[in-house]
C-alpha cells in the first residue's frame, strides 16, 4: 500500500492512501498546529513496532475510518461490513497505536527524542499490566524514522511511503448466515 502525505488547503496534512485492491482514500489530518504530521507519526510508530492492527494495517485490510472518503477505484460490494469487522476486531490495537504514536509524535515535535523509550513504556503500562513487548531499539527506530520523514516533509511539503504487505491487519472470520441442516434433537 502506498501513502502520499501532502499539505492540505487549510495547512493540515492530507494523506492519500492507495490500497492494493485499487481503492484510493483520503485521510485528512487535524494537525496544522504541529510541525510534525500526526498521521506520519502513526506510520513511523506502527511500522517500527510492527503493529499490523494499527491505523495503516487496518486501512490496508479494508478498514475505513469515519473521516475518510474514497477518491478513486471501486470498493467491494461488502466494503462497509468488511471495514466494521476489521475496525471492531482491532479496536484495542488501534487505541494502543493512537497512544504510542502520540508519544513518539510529541517526542519528535518537542525535541525530547532521547526520552521516547521510557515515555512509550510508561504509556504502554498505563493501559495494562502486560510486559512491554518491544525493545528500546524499536522505539528509537520509530523516532528515527519519524525524524527523517519530518525533515523530508519540511523540505518538500510531501512525503511518499510504502506500508509493508506483512503488516496488514487480520480480517476476522465472518459471522454470516449458516446454511445447511440443523441437527434434530
Amino acid at each position: 500500500m502506498h501513502v502520499v502525505f501532502v499539505r492540505g488547503p487549510t495547512g493540515s496534512t492530507v494523506a492519500t492512501v492507495h490500497r492494493a485492491d485499487g481503492v484510493s482514500l483520503l485521510l485528512p489530518g487535524y494537525d496544522r498546529k504541529f510541525r510534525v504530521p500526526h498521521d506520519l507519526a502513526h506510520y513511523a510508530t506502527e511500522r517500527a513496532l510492527a503493529m499490523s492492527g494499527g491505523v495503516f494495517g487496518a486501512i490496508a485490510a479494508g478498514g475505513v475510518f469515519d473521516n475518510m472518503r474514497v477518491v478513486a477505484g471501486r470498493p467491494r460490494h461488502d466494503a462497509a461490513l468488511r471495514s466494521k469487522r476489521v475496525l471492531d476486531a482491532h479496536r484495542e490495537t488501534l487505541t494502543m497505536a493512537e497512544l504510542l504514536s502520540g508519544v513518539v509524535h510529541h517526542a519528535v515535535e518537542d525535541g525530547t527524542a532521547g526520552q521516547a523509550p521510557a515515555l512509550v513504556r510508561n504509556a504502554w503500562h498505563s493501559l495494562g499490566t502486560d510486559p512491554f513487548p518491544w525493545t528500546d531499539d524499536h522505539v528509537e527506530q520509530a523516532v528515527h524514522t519519524l525524524t527523517e520523514l519530518t525533515v523530508e516533509w519540511e523540505a518538500r511539503g510531501t512525503v511518499k511511503v510504502t506500508w509493508p504487505d506483512n503488516l496488514v491487519a487480520r480480517l476476522p472470520e465472518s459471522r454470516g448466515i449458516r446454511r445447511g441442516r440443523r441437527g434434530r434433537t
